[in-house]
């Protein structure tokens, strides 16, 4: 019998800096096999919502759930999700070979798989090159192929796009809906509406810690309208919709 359960399940999510509230009382599902853009301006709560639930932060209240787990929870996470925040972190003077290389044992990577990634991301032939002489287009594909070391269940994906040029967007438009496709899951954050409206499935979108709506990017859409306008629309009426 198939499970239909969600891959991911916030509940109630809160957090509270120093008395400033990033994110108020969020909930959502997300479900198995689709790309689910986590949307919103820079300062959303986006980032601080995916941070609480890879246990990297304490929320104030709240429970976020992996396969009904907290991460921390997970039998051998790096293999089931694969994650990129903030386009990574790089040393300088190591190459992008290199820097797989460093993570590639804790992921179950083999040497081969790690030379298909580099092919797979477009990096084969700047592979041996210092990563600080990449674009930040190329830093991006580099965050990607490391994430996808372990042949993860879920990507999470924080601001993806960022530096890619046209060409790279669709690129990874067309990568992410193939990854899908297979029966996995991305749950990914951007600001570009325009974008990810090419790209997701499912939106959450999110304004000054706020979930405003949630559901399929069809069901949020009227006749005609584009995601920007959605969002202006929500935001304007002053309160959110869930779906």
């Amino acid at each position: 019998m198939k499970d239909n359960s969600p891959v991911i399940e916030v509940c109630g999510l809160r957090k509270k800096f120093r008395g400033r509230t990033a994110v108020d009382g969020i909930s959502f599902d997300v479900p198995a096999g689709r790309v689910t853009g986590f949307l919103g301006p820079n300062g959303a709560g986006k980032t601080t919502t995916l941070r609480m639930l890879l246990g990297l932060i304490r929320p104030t209240e709240g429970t976020a759930l992996l396969w009904g787990h907290p991460y921390r929870e997970l039998q051998t996470p790096t293999q089931r999700i694969g994650v990129s925040l903030d386009g990574g972190a790089f040393v300088g003077g190591r190459t992008g070979r290199g820097h797989l290389r460093c993570y590639a044992p804790a992921a179950g990577c083999s040497p081969e798989r790690l030379d298909r990634l580099l092919a797979e991301t477009g990096l084969a032939e700047a592979a041996d090159r210092p990563v600080s002489g990449y674009s930040t287009g190329m830093k991006q594909r580099l965050s990607l192929a490391a994430a996808l070391l372990g042949d993860p269940e879920l990507l999470i994906l924080d601001e993806p796009s960022n530096g890619l040029d046209p060409e790279g967007m669709l690129w990874l438009r067309t990568f992410l809906r193939r990854f899908a496709a297979s029966g996995r899951t991305v749950l990914l954050s951007s600001h570009l509406l325009s974008e990810m409206e090419q790209t997701v499935d499912d939106v959450l979108l999110m304004h000054h810690g706020k979930l405003l709506s949630s559901g399929p990017l069809d069901h949020l859409l009227t006749q005609g309208e584009r995601l920007e306008s959605a969002f202006m629309r929500l935001t304007q009426a002053g309160e959110g919709t869930q779906t």
